[in-house]
């Protein structure tokens, strides 16, 4: 098996009672863009996009995305 880098927004964002409107307002993206994010459908990741999740959430970025097995 292969490995590949993939977002965690999701289970961060529900460990911690966040919804995915309340951080499309706080970052000012899009909740479309927050929606394929928390989906791991985003395929080339924007370091700006992902600078201003972690800045919303006070987080690091290890804490967003990881990099695993491919399933």
């Amino acid at each position: 098996m292969s490995k590949v880098v993939k977002l965690k927004l999701h289970k961060y964002l529900k460990e911690r009672s966040i919804t995915r409107y309340a951080l499309s307002k706080k970052t000012g993206m899009s909740f479309q863009n927050i929606d394929n994010y928390y989906k791991n459908k985003i395929v080339r990741y924007d370091s700006y996009n992902l600078t201003r999740i972690c800045e919303a959430l006070d987080c690091d970025i290890s804490d967003i995305l990881e990099y695993a097995e491919d399933e």
